[in-house]
């Protein structure tokens, strides 16, 4: 049954003005630049310049400078970041560059030069605007949701940063981004949180929307001190399966939805509610700017600025299987990729259809040449991979809970409704079989067995799967109308998972970090705080939500119409200590 209940535009309420729409944008910014003289509107890969370089000229402004015009030759930014792009489809490997390795030096310290002498008031907008004027009296940053640059790289929309690679397929633009683009715009991004005086939506084409800094900053510490939910994101996959158009609310005249990132700070955006009208941002913008009070000092001192737990969403039921999978270990991934810790992960059964299975692990006793060449031939012919000839397939049932450490051979059967706990790293999987089928856009799905055999972890099979990896739960804690279960994960992952039965309030205590949780069964509970310092919060069944650490101590119970019902939650948090 559709849950009627399913938010798709969560937000958090913030204090503020907003301004919306290009006239009403650029008569606050004229008014704001009474008595100085230099602006910049620094912006993030994947705002429509043209849209910028259409409206601009009505700002008012005496000399409008284009940054992306103050860049190295197209050839010379291709040759600097090939290394780290590289030739393959998928992978590449993360880049050291900042926005001085794109600028030409010589054109910048000449433009430099002239707006010292220029008289009259000065615009300066585009990729790496800041680092051409940063004495600008004014800052505003145009802002992008990786969601929405990988929509406008489908369409073919987009350039990367002092390149056109608009006609590339969508797969190499999404790999520029992540291992050269992105990493170059979030850098400034970390500089800029702190300092620019507006903040811009342009999520929505030929509709801008402004706040002030101090509204974005006072915004995003409420935030990391209350429950909240990012903006879930939804995508056709080749398996993919029915279950979310009906829970979710989707639509139906879809084929199908096969993902759901709801919980990857990343990817999904976060809604700020301003002045009744929600401002969109990248949620990665939380993570830059309240670290350690979302994280706590214990994950801010292991992670950095990265949000290390990743909740999504895999829909197989009136689907297919997954593509035959394994992702890297963690040594492979840093020397191969430049990425520090890798991608394990779980599979979470929110529910199954009869005759639903996991592939887990490999079966007692494989021989590890017989199935590369196997998985080979099949590549290379076309022709079927026996998969159950080497890989073990679990039954599945809902709330089942199946552990994937990195190298651990695995995929989603059909019939089941996947609830993925995971480490954030998200395009390092590697497929070694994909049942003979086409991607969505009618080309076969890159397949990385080169990779795959290369971490494949080949002790692990039947009876050490059996014992450690399917359904590892053990009880913790109980009370009268609530107990406590650890279901994973396995000893190799940094992720611990709790699952909460409860009719009654259940306390969870603070100093674990920040918690990510799904309301796994129950249709509404609320997340209140014993002290008060934050708002009563309620979610409904399957949304994930996060708890930041600074929220501190919490507890959740069964709410509307699921009082005096039993509810489910499974949480995950760092885990510090076994």
């Amino acid at each position: 049954m559709r849950n009627r209940n399913y938010d798709l535009t969560p937000s958090v309420p913030a204090e503020g003005v907003l301004t919306k729409g290009w006239e009403a944008v650029l008569h606050t910014l004229q008014a704001a630049m009474a008595g100085r003289r230099i602006c910049v509107i620094e912006c993030y890969q994947g705002v429509y310049m043209e849209e910028l370089a259409a409206h601009l000229p009505l700002s008012g402004f005496d000399h409008i400078i284009k940054a992306d015009d103050f860049y190295k030759s197209e050839v010379d930014i291709r040759q600097m970041t090939q290394p780290w792009v590289t030739d393959d489809r998928l992978f590449g490997r993360r880049a050291p560059f900042s926005y001085a390795d794109f600028l030409d030096t010589e054109k910048v310290t000449e433009l430099q030069q002239l707006l010292h002498r220029w008289t009259g008031t000065v615009l300066v907008y585009g990729h790496g605007a800041y680092c051409i004027a940063p004495e600008a009296d004014l800052v505003v940053y145009a802002d992008m949701a990786r969601w929405e640059i990988q929509q406008r790289s489908r369409r073919k929309e987009i350039k990367g940063l002092g390149v056109n690679n608009k006609d590339e397929e969508p797969s190499r633009q999404y790999k520029r981004g992540y291992f050269v683009d992105w990493i170059v715009c979030d850098q400034l991004k970390k500089r800029l949180l702190p300092r620019a005086d507006f903040w811009m939506d342009t999520h929505t084409a030929e509709c801008p929307k402004m706040i002030t800094g101090e509204t974005l900053r006072s915004g995003l510490k409420a935030t990391a001190h209350r429950p909240f939910r990012v903006v879930p994101f939804f995508d056709p996959a080749p398996w993919g399966g029915q279950w979310m158009k009906e829970v979710c609310g989707l639509d139906p005249s879809q084929s199908n939805y096969g993902w759901c990132f709801d919980c990857v700070p990343e990817e999904n955006s976060l809604y700020l509610k301003v002045d009744g009208e929600l401002f969109e941002m990248p949620a990665n913008n939380l993570v830059f700017y309240q670290t350690r009070a979302l994280l706590g000092a214990p994950v801010e001192s292991r992670f950095g600025e990265d949000f290390p737990i990743r909740f999504d969403f895999l829909d197989t039921m009136g689907g297919g299987n997954l593509s035959l999978q394994v992702h890297p270990t963690t040594q492979y991934i840093r020397d191969t990729f430049g990425i520090y810790y890798t991608q394990d992960e779980s599979y979470y059964l929110l529910d199954a259809e009869p005759g639903a299975t996991v592939y887990l692990g490999l079966k007692t006793g494989v021989n590890p040449q017989e199935m590369i060449d196997e998985l080979n031939r099949a590549q290379e012919t076309g022709g079927a991979f026996d998969v159950e000839k080497f890989v073990n397939k679990w039954p599945a049932a809902k709330h089942d809970h199946y552990l994937i450490p990195n190298g651990t051979v695995h995929c989603s059967g059909a019939g089941a409704m996947v609830l993925e706990i995971s480490a954030t790293p998200s395009i390092f999987t590697f497929k070694l079989y994909d049942w003979g089928r086409m991607g969505l856009d009618g080309r076969p799905r890159p397949i990385n067995i080169a990779h795959g055999s290369q971490v494949i972890q080949w002790e692990r099979q039947t009876d050490l799967i059996q014992q450690d990896f399917v359904n590892a739960v053990r009880p913790i804690a109980s009370g009268e109308g609530w107990r406590e279960e650890s279901t994973g994960l396995h000893e190799n992952e940094f992720i611990e998972t709790r699952r909460h039965w409860f009719s009654v309030p259940v306390l969870h205590p603070a100093g674990h970090g920040v918690n990510v949780l799904n309301l796994v069964e129950g249709e509404e509970a609320v997340v209140e705080s014993p002290t008060g310092a934050f708002e009563p919060f309620v979610v409904h069944y399957a949304e994930t939500f996060i708890v930041p650490a600074a929220a501190g101590a919490y507890t959740i119970r069964p709410y509307g119409a699921s009082e005096g019902k039993e509810c489910g939650t499974i949480k995950a948090y760092v885990r510090f200590r076994q």
